[in-house]
């Protein structure tokens, strides 16, 4: 809600004839200007056909080599190992514990574990009931006790 009103006019004096003169001029300027170089630069970063770190995955898979799938049993061990350390894992980390190809990997897990494609774990493994043999928390006081 307006109260009051009030029109305000500066003082024409030589200050504000000059102020208002520098802003035209700054006004009038153009935005971008364009330079001629004497010489060519050449700070900037040329184009590197390959980086550094692709040349670093390049030798590490060199040196891994390709994914041989290992016997059953062995890979049912590394399996079972791991599941008990943790109750859930993705196929990455099961890829990277016992380094077999997902395509082996998964025919495994579908014989020996379930998939939680809902939930808290989605997209998680775990092992089928049979094969667990988890402690519970008071079977545990009791074999430290």
């Amino acid at each position: 809600m307006v109260v009051h009103r009030a029109e305000c006019r500066p003082v024409v004096n030589d200050n504000y004839m000059k102020l208002k003169k520098l802003q035209l001029q700054e006004s009038t300027k153009p935005q971008r200007l364009s330079q001629q170089l004497e010489k060519a630069v050449t700070t900037i970063f040329k184009p590197v056909a390959n980086h550094d770190f692709n040349l670093e995955h390049d030798k590490k898979k060199k040196s891994e080599g390709k994914m041989v799938r290992a016997e059953r049993q062995v890979v049912l061990d590394m399996c079972f190992s791991a599941f008990e350390k943790h109750q859930y894992y993705n196929i990455k980390d099961l890829v990277d514990i016992t380094k077999q190809p997902v395509t082996y990997l998964k025919e495994i897990m579908r014989d020996i574990g379930t998939y939680n494609s809902k939930g808290a774990h989605k997209s998680t493994w775990e092992l089928k009931p049979e094969y667990r043999h988890y402690q519970s928390a008071e079977e545990e006081e009791m074999q430290t006790a």
